[in-house]
């Protein structure tokens, strides 16, 4: 009886307190060189989908008229690239939790590399439309497995700082991608864009290939089959938290989107800044939203996920307006367009860092899917804002005040009405979500019991050390073992 109570004592005092992040788990404390490299390895990752999308920007006005499009079918290039991503982020969610991520991260470089090549060889818009969904394909499992990888091997706040600091580099990406499609332009023609992208995500697969352990372990694997990963998703939906933290998540995706698109128009076009002008001006916002993450990965150990998003919400849902107010009015020319545009773009990136450490705390278990479905919203959502401006009857500058205004103060509508109070309960587990959280927890409590044994078997072996000195000075005859 007294051996069964210990380890039932030790789950108690374990559920009363917030358990340390075991040694091995917490990224804070691992050495440098090996911090330094999973920020690369997973940073690279994470943002092969902003380079795919951001790479051939400053070949807008030359798709447009090379190949006989209008601006809202050049657009629909960037949202064929976002469907796909989206439908391949729900395909290789549930998959990845399914075998293991190291085969369908390879898989999705592969696909990757020759819808790039395709891309190169495209005739029509039409074409390149339909390729740039396949492509959105392959780069999907790069993002998901990014973010479930960090979930794997990482708890608490050093998973939240690694999250951070993966922002910064995919929000880096769009600082350098169009700058480095400028020069391809002037080098190889537009077509030699989607060649580099083919050998950026070749280079990233034999990475991959040499220095990503699978993380996964196999007695968390299970046979992949549809059926029961969509009932996963429909689990994972019955989550309201869940449900609001993604729809938070993709109007904030939207407010960035609705920059990505606009932006070549509205600096090219109605500004008359040059190719070369567009692509610094571009970096500025860019370089914005990376600051905006960095400062978060810096307030994470202070502040709670949750506050840093609300924040970021309030206060990028009032400098939208205020962008909105100058693109309408001209007010300041250019440069009043930019700064409340910079401020914008900081305040997404308090919020975007920390929509998938809330959901995946929430759903650990199953990081894959969740991290799936949280891209793919967010994706999907873009998607629509992407060809949006083209439609809007605006000058580009405008048009693009109004797509990040309005998804902005939709997301912090979200927040207040719907999200605040879900987050405030603790999420109901379903399926086969909740048969692995039990395997886990049993696990988790084996191991106490294992601790709780050994301890017992130390004090057992300290007492006959200390026990036996005193036997031996009581009786000089006697002699210990041999």
């Amino acid at each position: 009886m007294s051996t069964s109570a210990a380890p039932r004592t030790a789950t108690s005092a374990t559920s009363a307190a917030p358990a340390a992040v075991p040694r091995e788990r917490d990224f804070t404390a691992l050495p440098l060189r090996r911090r330094a490299a999973w920020v690369v390895l997973l940073g690279s990752l994470a943002a092969l989908g902003a380079f795919t999308i951001d790479l051939y920007l400053p070949a807008f006005p030359q798709l447009e008229s090379e190949l006989g499009a209008s601006t809202s079918q050049v657009q629909l290039t960037l949202t064929g690239t976002m469907v796909g991503v989206a439908l391949g982020m729900l395909l290789v969610g549930p998959l990845s939790d399914a075998v293991g991520r190291r085969r369908p991260l390879l898989a999705g470089l592969g696909v990757h590399v020759v819808a790039s090549l395709l891309c190169a060889l495209a005739p029509t818009i039409e074409v390149l439309s339909a390729l740039r969904v396949v492509q959105g394909l392959g780069t999907a499992s790069a993002s998901v497995i990014a973010l479930a990888v960090v979930r794997d091997k990482f708890e608490g706040r050093g998973a939240a700082r690694l999250q951070a600091r993966l922002m910064v580099i995919v929000g880096v990406s769009p600082l350098f991608a169009p700058t480095i499609g400028g020069v391809l332009l002037e080098l190889f023609h537009w077509r030699g864009l989607f060649v580099a992208l083919a050998v950026l995500s070749a280079a990233l697969a034999v990475a991959v290939g040499v220095l990503l352990p699978e993380t996964v372990p196999v007695r968390q694997r299970r046979r992949f089959r549809l059926a029961p990963a969509l009932r996963g998703y429909a689990g994972l939906l019955r989550d309201p938290a869940l449900i609001g933290i993604v729809l938070v998540a993709g109007m904030s995706m939207s407010a960035i989107f609705g920059y990505v698109a606009q932006s070549s128009f509205a600096f090219q076009q109605q500004y008359g800044l040059s190719a070369a002008a567009f692509g610094v001006a571009f970096a500025t916002g860019g370089g914005m939203l990376v600051l905006g993450t960095q400062v978060n990965g810096s307030l994470v150990h202070r502040f709670s996920s949750q506050g840093l998003m609300v924040t970021g919400l309030v206060a990028g849902a009032a400098s939208g307006l205020l962008l909105l107010a100058a693109a309408t009015t001209g007010a300041g020319g250019l440069l009043g367009l930019l700064v409340p545009l910079w401020m914008t773009m900081f305040c997404v990136g308090l919020v975007m860092p920390n929509s998938p450490v809330l959901a995946l705390e929430r759903h650990a278990t199953a990081a894959g899917a969740t991290a799936a479905l949280l891209g793919a919203s967010q994706h999907g959502v873009a998607a629509a804002a992407a060809p949006l401006g083209g439609a809007l009857p605006f000058a580009p500058a405008t048009s693009m005040g109004l797509i990040m205004a309005g998804a902005l103060l939709v997301a912090l509508a979200v927040y207040l009405v719907f999200t605040r109070r879900a987050l405030a309960r603790p999420p109901v587990l379903h399926g086969e979500e909740a048969r692995l959280a039990a395997a886990v927890e049993a696990e988790r409590v084996r191991a106490l019991e294992d601790q709780a044994a050994e301890l017992a078997r130390a004090g057992q072996d300290e007492d006959g050390d200390v026990a036996a000195p005193a036997g031996a000075a009581a009786c000089g005859t006697c002699r210990p073992e041999r």
